[in-house]
C-alpha cells in the first residue's frame, strides 16, 4: 500500500469527522438528539471531556495528560505509518493502522484546539470539580471557552437499538433499565474501534507475510553474476 493512498484515507476519515462535528457543535444545543428517518439511529450532542465512547479521565488535570497522550500518539502513529509503509507490511494492516491513526488525530483536533473557537463548551466547575453545561448554540469566536488542550470532543452518534427493563431476579442490575448501545461516540470513535477490533481479528493473516520475510530475509550482494562465477 503506497504512501499516497494511506494519506487520502486519513484525510477522507478527517475531512468526514470534523464535518460532521462542526455541523453538529454549531447546529445542536448540548443533549439535544434528532432521529434519523426509518431509523433506529439518532444523532444525540454530546461533549465528551474524557476519552472515547464518553469514558472521562481524571478531571481538568486529567483531560491535559489525555490530550498530550494523544498528541504523543499521533506523533509515533506518523512514525510507524511511515514504517511499515517503506517495509511493505500487508496491505490490510497498514489500512487498519491508518483508520486507528485518523481517529487519533481526528479526536486530537477537538480536545486541541475546540475549546480556543468555539464561544461556548462544557467546562469544570471549581466549586464541585465537575463539568458543567451550557445553555444556547455554540458559535465561533476568538475567545474561547477554554485554553490549548482543554477543549471536549464533541459526540453524537447514537444506536439505542434495544431499550428495556432487566427482571427483577436478575443478579446487580434486577429492575434497571437496559439499553443496547447506550454509548454516544464519534467518526474518529468509530475508525479506531474498527482498525483495532480489525487487526485483533486478522493478525495473523496481516503477519503471515512479515513473519515469512524475517524468517527468509533476501541477501543482496554487488557480486558480478555471470556463466563463470556459477556453481553447478
Amino acid at each position: 500500500m503506497k504512501a499516497r493512498h494511506v494519506t487520502v484515507v486519513i484525510l477522507l476519515i478527517i475531512i468526514a469527522d470534523q464535518v460532521l462535528k462542526l455541523w453538529i457543535k454549531t447546529s445542536f444545543h448540548l443533549n439535544e438528539s434528532r432521529s434519523v428517518i426509518g431509523s433506529g439511529f439518532q444523532l444525540y450532542f454530546v461533549e465528551n471531556p474524557g476519552m472515547a465512547y464518553g469514558w472521562k479521565f481524571g478531571g481538568d488535570w486529567g483531560k491535559m495528560i489525555l490530550t498530550v497522550f494523544r498528541m504523543g500518539a499521533v506523533v509515533f502513529g506518523t512514525w510507524y505509518l511511515r514504517k511499515i509503509i517503506k517495509e511493505h507490511y500487508n496491505k490490510g494492516f497498514i489500512f487498519c493502522a491508518a483508520l486507528v491513526y485518523a481517529g487519533a488525530l481526528g479526536n486530537l483536533i477537538d480536545s486541541s484546539f475546540y475549546g480556543m473557537i468555539f464561544d461556548k463548551g462544557m467546562t469544570v466547575d471549581p466549586a464541585i470539580k465537575e463539568y458543567i453545561g451550557y445553555n444556547g448554540l455554540a458559535v465561533f469566536s476568538s475567545k474561547g471557552y477554554a485554553s490549548f488542550l482543554h477543549g471536549n470532543v464533541v459526540d453524537m452518534l447514537y444506536f439505542p437499538v434495544i431499550k428495556g427493563h432487566f427482571p427483577s431476579w436478575f443478579p446487580v442490575w434486577g429492575g434497571d433499565d437496559f439499553e443496547f448501545f447506550r454509548p454516544i461516540f464519534n467518526i474518529a470513535d468509530a475508525s479506531i474501534t474498527t482498525g483495532v477490533i480489525s487487526i485483533l481479528v486478522f493478525q495473523k493473516r496481516f503477519f503471515k507475510q512479515q513473519n515469512k520475510r524475517q524468517l527468509h530475509p533476501t541477501v543482496e550482494t554487488n557480486a558480478l553474476v555471470n556463466d563463470e562465477s556459477q556453481v553447478s
